[in-house]
């Protein structure tokens, strides 16, 4: 599509009926079908879960996939996790039906001019819609939920939010909320007074003071456990902050954003992420795309990865990858380049495999290194792989390899930073 051609997406319309009687509504976003009443579609049906399903519109017309309901959504008389709704279908969520009404006019996308924001990368129509999307956002003071799968560079787009916003320059304070064990969290978040427990030998003032005047990035809130959230929540309502064995109220001026691999609202409906938390996090939600979305960015991701690689060469890494399901996305790749350029390897399948499991390797080669350093590597990367497919079968999805693993979530995310998986 030429640069200065504009992008539009087809507009539909809702209508449903339910106690309250009828109502429409434009789907022009990604929107939330519940019967909460913060949700961007309210159903008021009892057989509706307060965040039921979510409705995407796309070029290839609208989507709708279930949040984990209670009673299940349907598209006509098919039970469904996801799906394309035909033009002028129909979904069921409960005992409501809602139909899909097109439009004749249709609803101009904002893509943003240049081919990347920051230390972003990537000319698709995906990324331009997402920067676009993060100058606007950057330019409010709502609270921000950037979502997306593992890999993705979430973190950057919060980054880039911050930048975009009148608090570049001010503090930009990163709390991953995984890493931290559950006793030490809340002395990270709010602080602690000198005495408030063993070990606090003086004061210390926590990463909401720390970020005055700047923004607070809550990376991995998904993880945050359930008897935080509520002390989480009254710190974003009230402005202030009340360090760990003080009484007193301390204001604060930061701006909140958080990140997630998982769907909150999934988790609200099964109790473990409070609704009320939920609202107030994602007033304003960024979804950045996997990298399967926008595979024409392949050779400027690669191309910033190895700047030093012949252009034939990356031309022909880039062909390989083109049929891989990168399921770590832009950080596996940028494994898979930073071997490429190390190993030399030909075939891209070869690179899944760390070098002390290729067959034949030649241990005599450690000569002159301690005895257990060859066995050392060689445990490095059966581990590596190990969590490598953990993430593969879980489709990325951390909480659900660490469980299957057997492993403590915030040791398996240890690992996974430990590895640059």
């Amino acid at each position: 599509m030429p640069r200065d051609a504009p992008l539009t997406r087809p507009r539909t319309r809702l209508a449903w009926e339910d106690a309250k009687g009828a109502h429409t509504v434009i789907i022009d976003h990604p929107m939330t079908v519940g019967s909460a009443a913060k949700a961007d579609v309210v159903v008021d049906d009892s057989t509706v879960s307060r965040l039921h399903a979510e409705l995407d519109p796309r070029h290839d017309g609208v989507w709708v996939r279930d949040l984990g309901s209670m009673n299940g959504t349907f598209v006509g008389d098919v039970l469904v996790t996801g799906a394309r709704v035909p033009v002028s279908g129909r979904v069921r969520v409960g005992s409501t039906v809602l139909t899909m009404l097109p439009e004749a006019e249709e609803t101009p996308v904002d893509l943003w001019p240049e081919d990347g924001l920051g230390e972003l990368v990537g000319g698709s129509v995906a990324m331009r819609e997402l920067y676009a999307t993060i100058v606007r956002v950057g330019a409010s003071e709502a609270s921000v939920l950037v979502h997306g799968e593992t890999g993705t560079g979430k973190e950057l787009v919060a980054r880039a939010i911050h930048d975009c916003s009148h608090r570049a320059g001010k503090p930009f304070v990163v709390i991953d909320c995984a890493a931290l064990p559950e006793s030490l969290l809340e002395g990270e978040l709010f602080g602690h007074a000198r005495g408030a427990f063993t070990g606090a030998v003086s004061a210390r003032i926590g990463s909401f003071e720390a970020a005055e005047g700047g923004t607070v990035f809550l990376d991995e809130i998904g993880e945050l456990p359930l008897a935080t959230q509520p002390k989480l929540l009254r710190v974003l309502e009230s402005r202030s902050v009340r360090r760990v064995g003080e009484t007193n109220q301390r204001p604060i001026q930061a701006r909140f954003l958080a990140a997630t691999h998982r769907d909150l609202r999934r988790m609200v409906n099964a109790g473990q992420f409070r609704e009320d938390l939920y609202f107030r996090v994602a007033v304003l939600p960024v979804r950045v795309p996997p990298l399967r979305e926008r595979p024409e960015d392949l050779p400027r991701l690669v191309e910033r990865f190895a700047p030093s690689m012949l252009p034939a060469a990356r031309a022909e890494l880039c062909e390989r990858l083109l049929g891989r399901r990168l399921a770590g996305n832009v950080r596996e790749l940028r494994n898979i380049v930073e071997r490429a350029m190390l190993l030399g390897a030909a075939d891209v399948n070869d690179l899944d495999r760390a070098p002390a499991d290729e067959p034949g390797a030649d241990v005599a080669s450690g000569a002159g290194l301690p005895f257990d350093a060859p066995f050392q590597d060689f445990q490095r990367a059966a581990e590596r792989e190990y969590l490598r497919l953990a993430l593969q079968r879980h489709g990325g999805q951390v909480a659900d390899a660490a469980e299957a693993s057997g492993i403590n979530r915030t040791y398996f995310y240890r690992l996974l930073k430990k590895y640059a998986l």
